[in-house]
């Protein structure tokens, strides 16, 4: 194969990977946008916080909060549960000192 035919060979799968890119870019594009238009239907952003009870008893699922909601679920429910391990932990000191 002579090298002119090589080269043109080289340009016509360029173009064509170029093409089958910006194809599939677009499409994914309109999936991203129909998912974003779905899940902003299905839950607005006051349901997408968590319960005041669900953070007091420490069962907020962080993995079902959407990303941008995901460090204060962390930080409540990480904060539930140090509430609740210090008042675990006074009320076994109560014990301890009733029991003396």
């Amino acid at each position: 194969m002579q090298m002119k035919h090589l080269i043109i060979f080289a340009l016509v799968g360029m173009v064509a990977l170029l093409g089958f890119n910006l194809i599939n870019g677009n499409q994914r594009e309109k999936d991203r946008e129909a998912v974003i238009s779905d899940a902003g239907s299905e839950q607005s952003p006051d349901t997408a916080l968590p319960n005041t009870d669900d953070v007091e008893s420490g069962s907020v699922d962080v993995a079902s909060q959407p990303l941008g909601k995901q460090p204060k679920a962390i930080l409540d429910n990480a904060t539930a549960k140090i509430d609740q391990a210090q008042e675990a932990d006074k009320e076994r000191l109560d014990q301890m000192s009733n029991t003396q």
